[in-house]
């Protein structure tokens, strides 16, 4: 038995025992990782999800800043699928859940008409990974997703290694090779409240976003191919903004997403740059969230359509009491040629670098 592989009851509250389960035959677990500064996380492979992250406040108080529940029943039953996990094969939408790979037609299931959302019915948040704790702050994920899963071409074999370092920093780290052309857009999908999970809503955070440009959606949320400027509209986070500041502006892009739901083109010196993202601070507990990614985009959502249901501790999840920085492909890609490619072929690699950085 390695050291591991022992009960513990998280500062969090969360319990391993709550979340020991078998589903088709895989082993579901929960996984504790600390740092040497007061960090910790509990992380699931189930969908590999983040159930809680514990970071000190500017007092020193420990605190939850990620929306989850306390036991894996509650996100076999969650109303929010999407809940801190691993987002693919695609992250984001694919219009209809249709594209063309090399004059062959793919479709994507989807409960959304107008498109696929985050990989299709089952995405990788709902499957089972094989997990290894390489040590007290490293998690390494594997999932095999075989060809003509969710429609998509393709056996992709997936690794993420989840590492809280001792900077303070939420370090995902992804490879992914695949033995025929496929399309691919892997992100994360923690929903962040840095007052603290079940605390204030969210527009009390102050947001900042090294982007010029986002990609405008219709009515449905799917990109309409174009790629617009910030300047002079409510989607402008150059410098900081509060996030209630302009949230409810007579802004069609607003209106469309219920808020903020949008991809952002972030400013890059070259493709593939680990650059700075994004930057949120709540002014309730001083927690300070920096986002860097190798990702051309980033997704801003204000957790707009929260419906109230019951998370950890009984805390009630409403609309914008989250916020999310999905570091990403541009969505709906394979159907925008002028949109940085999401083809994988076989013989490359796939590789991504993603980094919650905190401070207080």
């Amino acid at each position: 038995m390695s050291e591991f592989d022992k009960a513990f009851t998280a500062r969090s509250g969360l319990r391993r025992e709550d979340f020991q389960t078998v589903l088709s035959g895989k082993q579901i677990d929960l996984f504790l990782l600390n740092n040497k500064n007061g960090m910790e996380m509990c992380v699931t492979n189930f969908g590999g999800i983040v159930a809680s992250l514990v970071v000190p406040d500017k007092e020193g108080k420990d605190t939850d800043i990620v929306l989850g529940h306390s036991t894996i029943e509650g996100y076999f039953n969650s109303p929010e699928k999407y809940l801190g996990a691993a987002i693919g094969r695609y992250g984001n939408r694919i219009k209809r859940g249709e594209f063309m790979l090399d004059g062959v037609a793919y479709k994507i299931p989807s409960d959304n008409p107008a498109c696929s959302l985050h990989g299709g019915k089952v995405g990788y948040n709902q499957v089972v990974w094989d997990a290894s704790q390489k040590d007290a702050q490293t998690l390494e994920l594997n999932y095999v997703s075989v060809d003509g899963e969710e429609g998509f071409p393709g056996t992709l074999t997936v690794k993420m290694v989840y590492c809280l370092t001792d900077n303070d920093e939420f370090l995902i780290t992804y490879q992914a090779v695949t033995d025929k052309a496929t399309v691919l857009n892997l992100t994360h999908h923690s929903f962040f409240n840095l007052n603290g999970e079940g605390g204030l809503p969210v527009t009390n955070h102050e947001v900042t976003i090294q982007a010029d440009f986002f990609t405008p959606c219709d009515d449905q949320s799917v990109p309409t191919g174009e790629i617009l400027s910030v300047s002079g509209t409510p989607m402008d986070f150059r410098q900081p903004h509060i996030v209630g500041e302009r949230i409810d502006d007579d802004f069609q892009q607003l209106f469309f997403g219920v808020g903020y739901d949008h991809n952002y083109v972030l400013k890059k010196n070259y493709p593939g740059e680990l650059s700075f993202a994004a930057k949120a601070v709540s002014p309730e507990t001083g927690i300070e969230m920096e986002v860097y990614t190798t990702e051309p985009g980033v997704q801003l959502y204000t957790g707009n359509w929260l419906n109230g249901f019951e998370g950890k501790k009984g805390h009630r999840y409403s609309k914008r009491t989250a916020i999310c920085f999905e570091t990403q492909h541009f969505p709906d890609s394979p159907n925008n040629a002028h949109f940085p490619t999401t083809v994988l072929r076989p013989g490359q690699e796939y590789t991504q670098t993603c980094i919650y950085k905190f401070k207080r």
